[in-house]
């Protein structure tokens, strides 16, 4: 029976899930400077071990009501081909491990779009369900080119 490890973060009241294979860090949320012309879910840039990536507003993305940061606010940096992204999430709590009969596929009722990067539901016990991503295909192939064009990979 194979058992993967995820990382458990919150987005309001929802839980969701990433395998923490993906993940290449958690780092406390920093103010972004902002880039003339991103997409309006890019939140804007930050300096990272010396590199300059970009930071992406999960619930902009998933159109979810944007709430002002905490304490708890986050940012998961992980590696999207050779590049590196940041995905700010309202707090990343845990890390739990599921085994494949944890895990349901997508609903039915999710729409085509948002199912590419939702992998599956995960249960945990009797009434907590974790929404399983892929943050690797939150964003289109259009999305990704309009980052590359961003030329934000320079080192600071």
């Amino acid at each position: 029976m194979a058992e993967n490890q995820y990382v458990v973060f919150n987005l309001e009241a929802e839980e969701f899930g990433i395998d923490i294979m993906n993940v290449k860090e958690i780092i406390p949320y920093e103010e972004s400077v902002n880039v003339p012309n991103a997409p309006e879910f890019i939140e804007g840039i930050i300096n990272y071990r010396g590199n300059v990536i970009p930071i992406i507003n999960l619930k902009k993305r998933f159109n979810l009501d944007v709430s002002k940061t905490t304490k708890d606010t986050r940012i998961i940096v992980i590696n999207l081909g050779d590049k590196e992204i940041g995905f700010v999430v309202d707090e990343a709590s845990q890390t739990l491990r599921l085994n494949e009969e944890q895990i349901d596929p997508a609903p039915d009722i999710i729409s085509d779009v948002d199912r590419r990067f939702i992998t599956g539901v995960g249960k945990v016990g009797e009434d907590r369900l974790l929404i399983l991503l892929d943050l690797h295909k939150i964003l289109t192939d259009k999305e990704k080119d309009e980052i590359e064009k961003m030329e934000i990979t320079k080192e600071v």
